[in-house]
């Protein structure tokens, strides 16, 4: 068994209190044994006020936060996944990116979002994502992690088949999907959509989550969760706060799974439409 941990936050505006909060869940994860901590999207920086963002990212000091975290990894003794924080792009918007440090020092594994979140809620809100953030445009996978082989992607990742596909291709043992997803949708399709992403990668999949109303206004789903390969729940955290909680990842469950329904196995090439 290999335990991790799961961190879910209700990020704020102010890194430095965010940073703070995530060395403490690093130090007391790493007490109760856990070898990897997960945490959600925008765990360092959460802020729908793009103005007041644009200052925060630019000021003095926040390009050190990943070797800060790097730093804290190694100091808790423990791997750090960082959902994802807002990194400068050189096309003058962001990345939304996430990085997994490793506690042994060694190079970080890079992830910037594929997916923007370009929607128009029935609920009224509206979010474009694009606005500000280019997309990423490669799969990453950890190799070696505590978890094995880890798969990186980030929240309105999970409803795009083809990025979890690539990940079933390179038979990751799991996949992170940290988020901050919105009451509405998180009610409709977060736990929907996080078992249909284990099953069809054969996986577990990992989903620290943003919980409850943030300093800029949103309001976030919560519900953190572990999900094994047969899209059982082993780990729901719910919605009434931040907190750690913690699983007991069994990686002889992959093969067991793989073996009574060998989908990756009997995966074939679908045959392109032609044109009429």
């Amino acid at each position: 068994m290999t335990r991790i941990a799961l961190f879910q936050m209700r990020s704020g505006i102010d890194p430095e209190a965010n940073f703070a909060a995530i060395a403490e869940a690093a130090t007391r994860a790493a007490e109760e044994g856990a070898l990897a901590l997960f945490t959600p999207e925008m765990a360092l920086l959460l802020d729908r006020d793009r103005r007041r963002a644009a200052r925060t990212i630019a000021a003095s000091g926040y390009a050190d936060y990943p070797r800060r975290l790097a730093g804290l990894a190694v100091e808790a003794g423990i791997d750090l996944a960082l959902g994802s924080m807002p990194v400068a792009h050189p096309s003058g918007k962001w990345l939304n990116r996430a990085h997994y440090f490793p506690a042994d020092g060694g190079a970080p594994t890079l992830y910037d979002k594929l997916h923007l979140f370009d929607v128009a809620l029935a609920s009224g809100e509206s979010w474009r994502e694009s606005n500000a953030y280019a997309p990423g445009a490669q799969v990453a996978c950890v190799e070696g992690s505590p978890v094995g082989r880890l798969g990186l992607t980030i929240c309105y990742d999970i409803r795009f088949p083809a990025l979890f596909e690539e990940l079933g291709r390179r038979l990751c043992d799991c996949i992170a999907i940290p988020a901050a997803f919105t009451v509405p949708t998180g009610a409709a399709h977060w736990h929907v959509l996080q078992r249909a992403r284990a099953i069809e990668a054969s996986a577990f999949v990992i989903a620290a989550a943003q919980v409850g109303e943030h300093e800029d206004g949103r309001t976030t789903y919560g519900h953190s969760l572990v999900i094994d390969p047969w899209g059982d729940i082993l780990l729901d955290m719910g919605d009434e706060g931040p907190g750690l909680g913690y699983c007991d990842i069994d990686l002889s469950r992959i093969g067991a799974v793989r073996a009574q329904v060998p989908s990756l196995a009997n995966r074939r090439e679908i045959p392109k439409s032609r044109p009429l």
